[in-house]
């Protein structure tokens, strides 16, 4: 499902998405749905590896920066490069919060909060029907 992650800007029409993703990710990846916490496929995941986006492959998130957060939904305490990811504000649902956005497609990931540990106190809340991992083989160790 990935294109080449090191390339430019991924455009592609609504129907394009809508084919691509398959309902549930569309929903979440091109709509800015959120899926149930507790319920991800990543959520309690260990495996070494690098998180990437669900519509495009474009590398996000290493393992190395996966944390488990107690909110229900994949946490990470910082992207891959400060690039990998675009920030929006988010007044949706009657608050204020930072969305999470792939660079190169501008998915929808999730959210991210100043509540993280360091190095950066930040806590990118992800959803897991947003990423795919690329995995390196084994589990981290606890």
């Amino acid at each position: 499902m990935s294109d080449n992650p090191t390339s430019s800007k991924v455009v592609r029409s609504d129907s394009e998405w809508r084919e691509l993703l398959g309902p549930e990710r569309y929903a979440i990846l091109r709509q800015a749905a959120t899926e149930a916490p507790f319920s991800g496929a990543y959520t309690y995941n260990k495996t070494d590896g690098t998180y990437q986006c669900g519509a495009c492959g474009a590398p996000l998130f290493t393992s190395a920066t996966k944390y488990d957060s107690g909110s229900g939904w994949p946490s990470f305490y910082q992207p891959v490069s400060p690039d990998a990811v675009t920030l929006v504000d988010d007044t949706s649902h009657g608050m204020v919060r930072t969305e999470v956005r792939c660079a190169r497609c501008d998915s929808h990931l999730g959210h991210v909060f100043d509540d993280g540990p360091a190095p950066t106190g930040q806590r990118y809340c992800m959803n897991s029907l947003a990423l795919d991992l690329e995995s390196t083989g084994s589990p981290e160790s606890a």
